[in-house]
């Protein structure tokens, strides 16, 4: 077979013959060509120093609304990326309206949550905004139609929502959904120290682990989740010191299940509470998260101690789902309904007061009227002052949705019988007259009182009176309703301040290292590749560090190199006439 060239060439410059034009004269060869003016409207371009275009593509110098559903693990992520956004120049707003970019951060647990979420993206689209999916909903399916063409950030990789964002304001679409790993071993999520904006000053929010170790067959979450990773002892320890450095005097901890904390690691929770327990002072409160039956089953004498330490609330959510084994095990809960009352019988009696919260699904596929009715009982025999009552909603991908369903008229109608008990008694009359102390944290839904909770997490309304915001008073009770009572601050009373530190203003960034202070001022983001479906490189030990080529030593003399090289291959092939596709 011939060669494809029958002779060698010496240089670039061999493919060149006499004949052929050169570069100057290509350049003015055209000579009758000229360039069209484009008339623009001088009114409609006029923009001041301190508001650039909304097109710009200058980190930092776009507004961004921020948009949370769900359970207190999503609120912590949406305060997380709030907290690093804020912190490279990107303005958060409340105003939806005025913002370039909108950040939905999803639920999916029931479709309602995903029914918003849904037509958050139709709206914003409606109104050109650019926009970024998180949560668990484009976790779980992120192929779903309208979704596509979307940029996504995963439930793990939230501490990369600046370079997600900068790359949707240009115009890219970027996904990354990928798991964090530490030698193949899956990890908690993003790092617990990174800037966030706290919904509320006072209250911080902490994810001890993700995941989960059950199977529920009507459960989406833990498409997103995924398995069991708890953060280590000492980080959570230490995100809870800085926490309260910074003004904080109330701490939740949360995950898909706080019973199971651990056991991916070799610990356990209630060697997570006894060490977080000693750096709470006096004066701030710890309140613990949801917890399945199974898992705290063996941990009952020790979650007794730490439930009756002064520090720590005596308050519990505990899910029963429903109070039919049948059902339960079509669920796959790992539970009965006596490991259930075990569990709330035990911790009534060794812990006199406390509060157990409950979740209960009416009308999950399989469900008889006579499972529904063992459920009824169950509420009428502990009468659960909080009880949160769900419509079983079929989510797609479970293995419930693929049961015999109930009918929706039926499920209805159980939802508001169920509804109907949990309304007809009333949990706080008789603490009327009772002098309880109380910790203030936040402003009420009709702003005309503040909120307080008392050493059982429940809700007291007290007076707006600034000085109390912060604080732990005592308070008298003189007004009992359904979810609340009311009191009056003791005049004469002792009054706790949780914390030395003034508390964090709202909308104030925190935990803004000098290490995140300097990538932030230098501009060190790193940059997601603008392609979708196509995950970008792990992050490295400290994803500050991270620097494009050109601000790296010596990156300028790097590119002049490549770019004199594509110069080289770009005149070879225009010159001997080939195509070719880059």
């Amino acid at each position: 077979m011939p060669a494809a060239c029958d002779s060698v060439l010496e240089d670039i410059e061999d493919i060149v013959s006499a004949e052929d034009l050169k570069p100057h004269d290509r350049q003015f060869v055209r000579k009758n060509v000229f360039p069209k003016v484009r008339k623009r409207n001088s009114q409609k371009n006029i923009q001041t120093d301190d508001d650039p275009p909304s097109d710009s593509i200058i980190p930092g110098a776009q507004k961004i609304w921020i948009r949370t559903w769900g359970c207190s693990h999503n609120n912590s992520d949406g305060e997380y990326m709030a907290g690093q956004l804020a912190a490279y120049g990107y303005k958060i707003t409340d105003n939806s309206a005025e913002a370039d970019l909108w950040l939905l951060n999803s639920c999916t647990v029931k479709n309602p949550a995903e029914d918003h979420f849904r037509n958050s993206i139709k709206k914003a689209q409606e109104g050109k905004k650019k926009v970024v999916l998180a949560g668990c909903v484009p976790q779980a399916q992120p192929r779903q139609d309208y979704l596509k063409g979307l940029s996504i950030i995963g439930v793990q990789q939230i501490d990369r929502v600046v370079e997600v964002v900068e790359e949707t304001i240009k115009g890219h679409s970027v996904r990354l959904l990928g798991q964090k790993k530490d030698n193949g071993k899956r990890l908690g999520g993003a790092r617990l120290d990174l800037p966030k904006i706290r919904k509320n000053p006072l209250i911080e929010i902490i994810s001890i682990n993700t995941g989960c170790l059950n199977a529920c067959t009507y459960c989406k979450t833990k498409h997103a989740r995924g398995d069991l990773a708890s953060y280590p002892i000492e980080e959570l320890v230490d995100r809870a010191k800085q926490s309260f450095q910074e003004g904080v005097c109330e701490i939740w901890l949360t995950s898909e299940d706080t019973g199971a904390y651990g056991r991916d690691i070799g610990t356990d929770l209630p060697t997570l509470l006894w060490k977080l327990v000693e750096a709470i002072p006096e004066g701030a409160m710890l309140r613990l998260g949801m917890t399945n039956p199974p898992y705290i089953l063996e941990h009952l004498e020790e979650m007794a101690k730490i439930l009756n330490h002064p520090r720590v609330y005596a308050f519990l959510h505990i899910p029963v789902q429903s109070a039919s084994d049948s059902v339960l095990m079509d669920m796959k809960r790992e539970y009965c309904v006596a490991d259930f009352k075990q569990v709330v019988d035990f911790l009534k009696e060794k812990v006199p007061g406390i509060t157990i919260a409950t979740d209960i699904i009416c009308g999950f596929p399989g469900e008889t009227d006579e499972d529904f009715q063992e459920t009824m009982k169950l509420v009428e025999q502990y009468r659960f002052p909080s009880l949160f009552i769900n419509q079983f909603y079929p989510r797609p991908g479970t293995p419930a949705a693929k049961m015999h369903q109930v009918p929706a008229a039926v499920k209805k109608q159980r939802t508001k019988d169920l509804s109907q008990l949990f309304h007809s008694y009333n949990p706080y009359d008789h603490k009327v007259g009772e002098r309880q102390r109380v910790l203030v944290t936040e402003e009420s839904f009709d702003s005309n009182y503040y909120v307080a909770h008392n050493p059982f997490y429940e809700q007291v309304l007290v007076p707006k009176d600034p000085l109390l915001m912060g604080k732990m008073v005592e308070v008298n009770i003189y007004e009992a309703g359904k979810h609340f009572m009311k009191g009056q601050p003791v005049s004469d009373a002792r009054v706790y301040t949780a914390s030395i530190t003034r508390p964090l203003a709202k909308g104030e960034v925190s935990g803004l290292t000098e290490e995140f202070r300097h990538a932030a001022q230098n501009g060190t983001k790193r940059k997601a590749h603008p392609s979708a479906e196509i995950p970008v490189k792990p992050r490295p030990s400290s994803w500050m560090a991270l620097q494009l080529p050109w601000q790296q030593e010596g990156g300028g003399l790097k590119i002049l190199s490549v770019s004199l090289a594509l110069l080289a291959v770009l005149v070879m092939f225009y010159y001997g006439g080939m195509k070719t596709e880059l």
